[in-house]
């Protein structure tokens, strides 16, 4: 069974640095790193990944407008995407209370 590929577009460096650690210790995944949104569709062009795990909020292009170039290329538009977010409102960490 061949690796899977990842591509992991994220403007935090050191998320993308343990993201990768932990897919790749598995054995199961080999994962490309960008931090910079305006190269992610080239990146997913030399790459052609099997899935997108990608930041919603970057400067330049937000993750938005990145799912957007890549749903827009004929080659990479089935490609899975992922969105992830650091964000997180006191809600969803039940500090509202």
């Amino acid at each position: 069974m061949s690796m899977k590929r990842i591509l992991l577009v994220d403007d935090e460096t050191g998320i993308t640095t343990m993201t990768k650690l932990t897919l790749e210790r598995t054995g199961l995944y080999e994962v490309r790193v960008e931090n910079r949104s305006t190269h992610a569709l080239d990146a997913a062009k030399a790459f052609n990944p099997d899935l997108i795990l990608l930041d919603m909020t970057m400067p330049d292009l937000d993750g938005v407008d990145v799912a957007s170039q890549i749903k827009a290329d004929d080659k990479l538009k089935s490609t899975p995407i992922v969105f992830l977010t650091a964000m997180v409102s006191r809600f969803e960490t039940g500090d509202d209370q």
